[in-house]
């Protein structure tokens, strides 16, 4: 497995180690052991999995304390460009978002913690996202930010995506004050 980092601590993109040959692929997409060495030393309680068309977007989502959730996400089909927006009021990375474009050929997972708000705008039909979470949902900690916040110039691209009710009425990240 090797392990990527970026500008914000804590987001890390994962790429396994895939064995290919004529019958297929094989490769691990979670070993506790093995994320344990690579600092990622969580118990995962829930695991979701959603399918959508191009051009879908969910989020901007997260759950506040005590209910905060990690998330270890990929795609088993498809392709997603992933976002996560740094809500940890102490970081100096506060504010400021990371994307990947994960898909079914490349494999990679990203690793998300908690203290982020995460999102995803699906690029192909079909797309089948999973995701391993440290927490269970709670509805009642569940909490959003637009999408589209114009302080945060998040750059989806430029087609309007479908977007759930609930993600229209997100809040704004100026009125948010971080639990985090």
């Amino acid at each position: 497995m090797l392990i990527e980092t970026n500008h914000i601590e804590g987001l890390l993109v994962i790429k396994p180690d895939v064995f290919e040959d004529q019958r297929g692929y094989f490769f691990e997409s979670y070993n506790e052991e093995k994320f344990r060495q690579l600092g990622i030393d969580m118990k995962f309680l829930q695991d979701n999995e959603s399918k959508s068309g191009k051009g879908v977007l969910r989020g901007l989502h997260f759950q506040v304390p005590p209910y905060e959730q990690g998330k270890l996400v990929r795609v088993i089909k498809g392709a997603v460009l992933d976002v996560a927006v740094d809500l940890r009021k102490s970081a100096p990375t506060y504010g400021q978002w990371a994307s990947i474009e994960l898909s079914e050929k490349n494999k990679w997972m990203y690793w998300i913690p908690a203290g982020f708000a995460h999102g995803f705008l699906t690029l192909e039909e079909n797309t089948i996202f999973f995701y391993k979470c440290t927490q269970v949902y709670h509805k009642e900690s569940e909490r959003g930010i637009f999408w589209n916040d114009t302080d945060l110039r998040i750059q989806w691209g430029k087609d309007q995506p479908l977007i759930s009710e609930k993600d229209k009425t997100a809040g704004k990240f100026r009125d948010f004050v971080s639990p985090f």
